[in-house]
């Protein structure tokens, strides 16, 4: 376990140092041939590349729950939740997230944060009315597990900033093939629109193929660590291999989800790829964010 968690960090500083470098990529390629700022464009690529990396990385949390617009969670609303939430706090030895629920009728919940003192647990509505007691406990005790062995470190950091790069990438290339079809001549002349155009037309190809790549680094292992580390908490892992199963057969997606924060929820949030993934009972592609639904099942009713 211990192991896993300094894997987490490691990766997690990994991403950040790789995507505040392709920020500085951006910047400076922009800087350099569109404004001709020379030598400067260096200096102020890094200083904007590192200073947002740093911001994201320190606000990833309120970020992911503004895109969700989650409320607290309050005793009065949710009294169940909050329940469960304490008596699991105290098994697993960890401090009190803080949680929140978002209006939605897909069954799925995420952790968000920096570490276990900056914890956040979001779970839907939709999970809220359609599963049992023991159910919702599994699941809250799998989104604990998360935050225990710094998963929401490493899951929320890549996705927001895979997120931000692909977009910045998208944007810098229309931003230089626009630059470069309206200029002609000038210092660099018609070598220089032709760096434009090829630096842009490289970030729109690779930019979606980098953030697929950086998310295979999330092992889909540490779902599997999870679930049996949140069985652990509860002492009951035919309750989240329940939910489980309820979970992977819902047909409802979920709204506010989107491709860079597909490996923060328990389940993929695409109801079409679950039910592909059941009908077929194929393996998870390799760029895949979790493993097949039935093979965790599987896992947690062979604990022993």
């Amino acid at each position: 376990m211990f192991q896993a968690v300094s894997a987490n960090k490691t990766k997690t500083a990994f991403i950040v140092l790789l995507i505040a470098l392709f920020f500085a990529a951006i910047i400076f390629v922009i800087s350099f041939y569109m404004f001709e700022l020379g030598i400067i464009s260096a200096v102020v690529a890094i200083a904007i590349s590192f200073i947002g990396s740093f911001v994201v990385y320190w606000n990833s949390d309120k970020i992911v729950l503004k895109i969700h617009n989650a409320r607290p969670a309050t005793p009065e609303q949710d009294q169940k939740l909050t329940n469960i939430l304490e008596g699991l706090c105290i098994a697993a030895g960890v401090p009190k997230p803080r949680l929140y629920v978002m209006e939605d009728p897909a069954l799925n919940a995420f952790a968000t944060g920096r570490s276990p003192k900056k914890g956040v647990i979001c779970v839907t509505t939709g999970l809220l009315d359609n599963l049992d007691y023991y159910q919702l406990e599994g699941v809250v005790a799998h989104e604990l597990a998360h935050i225990k062995n710094y998963d929401i470190l490493l899951q929320t950091v890549a996705g927001i900033m895979i997120g931000s790069a692909i977009i910045a990438a998208r944007t810098a290339s229309r931003v230089m093939m626009r630059g470069a079809g309206g200029r002609s001549g000038g210092r660099n002349g018609g070598a220089g629109v032709l760096v434009i155009m090829a630096i842009g037309v490289i970030f729109m190809v690779l930019a979606p193929l980098a953030g697929q790549f950086l998310k295979m680094l999330l092992s889909r292992n540490r779902e599997f660590l999870a679930d049996a580390k949140g069985a652990e908490f509860t002492r009951n892992p035919e309750a989240l291999a329940s939910a489980l199963e309820l979970l992977g057969g819902s047909n409802i997606p979920l709204s506010k989800s989107s491709n860079a924060t597909e490996s923060m929820y328990i389940v993929t949030p695409c109801a079409e790829m679950r039910a592909d993934m059941n009908a077929k009972k194929k393996s998870s592609s390799l760029f895949s964010t979790h493993p097949p639904i039935d093979k965790r099942v599987d896992a947690l009713r062979n604990l022993r």
